[in-house]
């Protein structure tokens, strides 16, 4: 009898509705109006219209994004210890949301002054620093609250799949509005400076509506004992996590992989391929096929299951960069059927990734019984933003050591050549790391489900 009473009835979880996952959606749209613009667009935009050598922007990308990784585990802290009225993630949007947009269009409103490369390099690193500690400081909530809103692991792929369609809408936006500038303002930095500036506010406008929505829709509804989690219980969780730190260092690889590609994209179209207009392309492809992969990876998940699907989308990725390298310059249709397989890759590695992120957060409460969303998330973001930081710089790198000259009207066949290896090769090599490094990644779905049962039943046991 003292048992029966002691135990609680198991109550089903509550199904996330519709609003729940597009409001998720317009979260990371929101975030990528400031991610991807700087991912896709601000190494050019520091050779072409501030007149920062290749090698210069790269040593900055390099430092910045390291710097961006440190913000996110401070990031972590403060939601970890952090618990309102609204919730422990979503103060976050509602605060944190204006700051991010229009420290996104401070850091494109670089002065290109002539002659003078000390104080612009230094403005440049000063706006790119302050832009990726306030990014940080509602990312980390944002990414974090996944695991709070459910612990389902279908909704949460599916929650990952929505996640991945606000990027791709967003992504596909920025190269319909920005890739027609670049071919427009081509030799005239001014205008191209005017423009962005424009278009950088508007992007403000449109972030904070987006902000909003996700905070008005999102609800965190996963049972937690320690509301306000200490540093200790914070870094002990993240100490026996041995599923996030396998996961971080195979992701690393990944992310190098598509940072590269991501960072010189813009170039390959224009200088490759002869033509700025064809980024659109090259951009709805490799981004548009999340709308394709996206309803799949749930069902793929229920199928083989996340490890094997994850393996999966690298391989596909490994043929996709090989093809993007050894493309011909005068036939862009093979190129852009390249670009489409490698967007095939990216959708599924990306989408997979944030399922399995959230997964880690039970194993580390399953392990010591204190749920850490957010110093959790942070050390994968702090991955993701060494990933960027190695992949931006190689990418540069790989562009200066070929010779490109920033503002010219035609490059070297070196650099143009370099350009196309740090576009598929680079990305190959690092593809392969991360394939070796996740063959071992432990956490599949029935250890998963025997955790969750396992917490459950401590968590209602007398």
């Amino acid at each position: 009898m003292s048992t029966a009473t002691s135990v609680a009835p198991t109550v089903a979880p509550r199904r996330l509705g519709t609003l729940q996952f597009l409001g998720y959606a317009a979260g990371d749209a929101a975030n990528n109006l400031a991610f991807s613009m700087t991912s896709f667009f601000l190494l050019i935009y520091y050779t072409d219209v501030v007149g920062i050598s290749a090698a210069a922007a790269g040593t900055l990308f390099l430092v910045i994004r390291v710097w961006d990784g440190f913000a996110d585990i401070f990031a972590g802290r403060v939601v970890d210890k952090t618990m309102t009225r609204w919730g422990k993630f979503r103060p976050f949007f509602l605060f944190g949301g204006l700051p991010v947009l229009l420290l996104s269009v401070a850091t494109f409103t670089v002065p290109g002054l002539a002659d003078s490369t000390g104080p612009k390099l230094l403005l440049a690193y000063l706006t790119y620093g302050l832009l990726g500690l306030a990014y940080s400081l509602v990312n980390i909530p944002y990414g974090s609250l996944a695991a709070a809103m459910t612990q389902v692991p279908a909704e949460r792929a599916k929650l990952a799949s929505f996640r991945m369609i606000g990027t791709a809408v967003t992504t596909i936006m920025l190269a319909f509005v920005v890739s027609p500038q670049i071919q427009q303002y081509r030799g005239d930095p001014d205008g191209f400076q005017r423009s962005l500036l424009i278009t950088t506010l508007v992007f403000a406008v449109v972030g904070l509506g987006l902000y909003l929505f996700l905070f008005a829709t999102a609800r965190e509804s996963v049972q937690r004992d320690v509301a306000n989690v200490s540093a200790r219980q914070s870094f002990t969780t993240l100490k026996v996590n041995k599923p996030l730190i396998m996961l971080c260092v195979a992701s690393l690889a990944f992310l190098t992989a598509l940072f590269s590609l991501q960072t010189v994209q813009v170039y390959y179209a224009r200088d490759v391929l002869g033509n700025a207009n064809l980024l659109t392309a090259l951009t709805v492809l490799s981004v548009g096929a999340i709308f394709v992969v996206a309803p799949l990876v749930p069902r793929l998940v229920r199928a083989i299951g996340k490890k094997r699907a994850f393996l999966l989308f690298g391989v596909i990725g490994l043929f996709a960069g090989v093809g993007i390298s050894l493309s011909p310059p005068s036939t862009p249709w093979v190129s852009l059927m390249f670009f489409g397989i490698m967007g095939v890759s990216t959708a599924g590695v990306n989408t997979l990734m944030w399922a399995l992120e959230a997964d880690t957060v039970e194993y580390g409460e399953w392990k010591t019984g204190v749920r850490t969303e957010g110093i959790t998330y942070a050390l994968f973001s702090f991955t993701r933003k060494l990933g960027q930081a190695v992949g931006g710089a190689v990418a540069a790198y790989a562009i200066a050591l070929g010779g490109y000259v920033g503002g010219a009207a035609t490059q070297s066949p070196e650099a143009i050549n370099a350009i196309r290896y740090a576009s598929g090769f680079v990305p190959v090599v690092f593809i392969l790391i991360g394939i070796l490094l996740f063959a071992r990644y432990p956490l599949t779905e029935r250890v998963f489900a025997t955790m969750v049962a396992e917490t459950q039943a401590r968590r209602t046991a007398p």
